[in-house]
């Protein structure tokens, strides 16, 4: 569990490194930054790259977080989509980061103010870069947050300030599509059935003596695949490859059979 010393967030999930898993994602980023370089990639598309490696495996952890293995395999799709394809608006991915957390409450807190204002914040920065879709997010996560009640329940006026952020004009075009993505964020689709269906969760919250609830996950995954259809309408899969990559990598854990997984 994180420290219960650190200021009150529903967003700050540090990383322990006394975990396997979390030591694997900064190799993993370290290897993509390389493999970029040495591909050809300027030092600032190599780390979107990394970037975008990191944001598939941390995706995975809140919409996955019994099963670290499924974030060790979206990490590589993740900076292999970018690798491909390009680097997306980090920023952006930070917004739909922090949607999915706070939706699925796994550092066990609820959203504070300083948590609304950051979300209103990312929010209108992916505005600003053209990317809608991301930019919705927070405030869809916090609408559903809304809808729950427990100790980690957003509020609906929150919910209403976050998405007015996301309406701010466009200065600059998005990442817009790659075929990577694209195909990425199909696959994902193609695994809704299995992916949305409830799954039991043995996960405690980072700061809360309780488990993740089960529901939230399932309302995080179900936001992640309707992300992931907008994306393709408005053609912006491009930044959502690491939720893509995420979804897929939990989809395809749920799909094996019963006696490699142990999860039904």
């Amino acid at each position: 569990m994180t420290s219960p010393t650190l200021p009150a967030s529903a967003l700050a999930r540090p990383l322990d490194f006394s975990l396997p898993s979390n030591r694997l994602v900064v190799a993993g980023a370290a290897v993509s930054i390389l493999a970029a370089r040495l591909s050809g990639h300027s030092w600032t598309s190599a780390l979107g790259v990394g970037a975008a490696g990191f944001l598939g495996w941390s995706a995975a952890r809140e919409l996955d977080p019994d099963h670290p293995d499924t974030a060790g395999a979206a990490l590589p799709l993740a900076a292999l989509a970018a690798l491909a394809g390009g680097p997306p608006n980090v920023l952006a991915g930070l917004s739909v980061l922090s949607g999915l957390r706070v939706l699925a409450a796994t550092v066990g807190q609820a959203p504070t103010p300083l948590d609304v204002v950051a979300l209103a914040g990312q929010a209108g920065l992916s505005a600003l870069t053209g990317e809608w879709v991301a930019a919705l997010v927070p405030g869809a996560a916090l609408a559903l947050s809304s809808t729950r009640a427990d100790a980690f329940r957003g509020s609906e006026r929150d919910a209403g300030l976050v998405a007015l952020a996301a309406l701010l004009p466009g200065v600059r075009r998005g990442q817009g599509r790659g075929p990577l993505a694209d195909g990425l964020a199909l696959a994902a689709l193609g695994v809704s059935g299995v992916l949305s269906r409830p799954e039991a969760v043995a996960t405690e919250c980072d700061r809360a003596p309780t488990l993740v609830p089960a529901e939230r996950v399932r309302l995080t995954r179900l936001l992640a695949l309707g992300t992931l259809g907008a994306g393709l309408v408005t053609r912006e899969t491009r930044t959502l490859a690491p939720l893509a990559s995420a979804a897929l990598a939990v989809g395809l854990r749920r799909a094996l059979p019963r006696a490699r997984t142990g999860q039904g």
